[in-house]
């Protein structure tokens, strides 16, 4: 199974996106900001930003034992794309928002001041996709408009798509081992 990265302005959907592709493909959902709340591996309080600093470090030795090794089938979800290791995803979904709908969603999450200013300004200026695009092969990163419900859904039937191709890829890679499923069959 592959691991797909979910990314993109707070505020943008990851979490709605998420939830569903794991609903539509039985994909696990790592959610990375309670993953780390779970595992001990917030660091400070930043007073600005409302918002606690992650002990990286910690938090990747974790993520590794979980997401980079083993067979796949999961969905990641974090608004820092650079953050994790090129080697650990086959997809990466940059989700991108209007401003404005943006904006009305971080004010009715309570965001203020600077952390509002600067998360909308991060959107405006396509830093998260920015982003993704110098941290992983250009050709695994698709930006998604999702503003709308109609948006998840077809975000979410336009990766199933994706899924069907990406296993008949993988098949094709080790055509012995189904010749010798096959051979079992007869």
């Amino acid at each position: 199974m592959p691991n797909i990265l979910v990314t993109g302005t707070p505020g943008v959907g990851k979490s709605k996106l998420s939830s569903a592709l794991a609903l539509q493909l039985g994909l696990k959902v790592v959610n990375v900001g309670e993953f780390a709340k779970e595992n001990n591996c917030l660091g400070d309080w930043d007073e600005e930003y409302q918002s606690h600093e992650l002990e990286e470090e910690t938090l990747l030795d974790l993520l590794e034992e979980l997401v980079g090794k083993g067979d796949g089938g999961f969905v990641v979800e974090h608004h820092v794309p650079d953050l994790f290791p090129e080697r650990w995803f086959d997809l990466v979904l940059v989700l991108r928002c209007n401003n404005t709908v943006l904006y009305d969603r971080l004010v009715e999450r309570a965001y203020r001041g600077k952390k509002l200013e600067e998360n909308v300004q991060a959107e405006i200026f396509q830093t998260v996709l920015d982003e993704a695009k110098e941290s992983y092969r250009e050709e695994i990163v698709i930006e998604l408009l999702s503003e709308v419900e109609e948006h998840v859904n077809s975000n979410v039937s336009r990766v199933v798509v994706w899924m069907e191709q990406w296993k008949q890829d993988r098949e094709r890679v080790r055509p012995g081992k189904r010749r010798a499923e096959g051979d079992l069959e007869k």
